[in-house]
């Protein structure tokens, strides 16, 4: 008997994150490690997982993820957006709640690049009139 599991895709900054949602009992792996393991903290382990709890499907099902790319707070915004976008093929009742909360909605602020003749992209040299 087939598996039967709702891939979705998430990006955020510099990541990129897939994720697969299986029914299940809650286990969360991400990239093969456990969720506990991989952030090293509960509330991000929490925040990335928003989207379960919103919609009231906490240990219902078996996430897991394969997340590359940036650096902790991408891959974070990675996860929730496709663990919120699968959760959305599985069942699309729960779309007013997930809008409300804004988690279907793609961050799109990247970091903006260093310009040619300033230190950074918006710090200036220091001026000096005489």
């Amino acid at each position: 008997m087939a598996v039967t599991y709702h891939l979705a895709t998430g990006r955020r900054k510099c990541s990129t994150a897939r994720v697969f949602l299986t029914e299940g009992t809650g286990n969360v792996q991400i990239n093969t490690k456990t969720g506990k393991d991989f952030f090293g903290k509960d509330s991000l382990l929490k925040e990335a997982l928003e989207p379960l709890y919103t919609a009231d499907l906490v240990g219902r099902f078996d996430v897991k993820v394969n997340v590359n790319g940036g650096g902790v707070s991408g891959q974070i915004g990675a996860i929730r957006l496709g663990v919120a976008r699968a959760i959305l093929k599985y069942d699309a009742s729960v779309r007013p709640a997930l809008k409300k909360d804004g988690l279907l909605t793609r961050d799109s602020r990247m970091v903006e690049r260093k310009k040619p003749g300033q230190p950074k992209a918006r710090k200036r040299f220091q001026f000096s009139k005489r």
